[in-house]
Parts: C-alpha cells; structure tokens; sequence
C-alpha cells in the first residue's frame, strides 16, 4: 500500500481556519460588550423608572419625596452591581434619581444617568 497523501487536515488548512475563527471572534467580541453595556443600562433605565414610581407612592403617604433608596426600601444597586442607585436630591416639591455606573460599566459612554420628578431623562440624547 503506497499512499501518495495521508488523511487529515494539512496544516495550512488549520491555519486557515484558525485565522477565519480569530477573525471572527474580533468582529463578535466587541459586539458582545457593546450588548451587555446596553442591556445593563435598560436594567438600570427600569430601575430608576420603578424608584420614580415608588417616590411617588412615598410622597402620597407622606406629603414630602425620600431622601435616600433606603428609605422607599429600594436597593442601591441594580442587580450585578452594574449601576450604583441614588437619590441625588429631594424635597417637598421635586426629587432627582441617579444611576452612576461601576465596575466593568464605568466605560459605558451615557455615564451616569438621572430621572426628576418631571420625567426630565439625562443624558437625554440617544441613551434613554
């Protein structure tokens, strides 16, 4: 039995398709992060969006907007630790939510985020 070729893959053709999935991998990486930024920043969107309602809720009871999450038994952060939650202002009248990003999201280009008792959304271009 004189066989010319061998069976199997050559080692061009390995490397071939090591440089396709490499490629491959660098095009999908980044898209991946850009995703998981967005849906974090939905997560902490809502979060805000549920403090607001609970602010609310707060003044009705008591006549005056809380001055901190824990006060509306609100946690502090999003799930994951993502987004840092606050009450960056309140009073009798108004109050202002913040969601300041932390961790991996601090590279998140919206930075951080604020609701006011009007419904004003910062930063409000292209992030809300």
């Amino acid at each position: 039995m004189n066989r010319k070729y061998g069976s199997g893959f050559s080692l061009t053709e390995l490397m071939v398709v090591v440089a396709a999935i490499g490629i491959l991998a660098g095009i999908a990486y980044p898209s991946y992060q850009n995703y998981t930024r967005e849906t974090r920043r939905a997560q902490a969107q809502a979060a805000l969006t549920d403090a607001a309602a609970q602010q609310e809720q707060f003044f009705l009871n008591f006549k005056t907007y809380a001055g901190a999450m824990t006060t509306m038994n609100m946690p502090t952060t999003t799930t994951g630790g993502h987004y840092s939650l606050t009450v960056n202002s309140a009073s009798v009248t108004n109050f202002v939510l913040g969601a300041t990003p932390v961790g991996a999201q601090a590279s998140d280009s919206c930075g951080t985020m604020t609701l006011s008792q009007g419904g004003a959304k910062t930063p409000a271009t292209g992030c809300w």
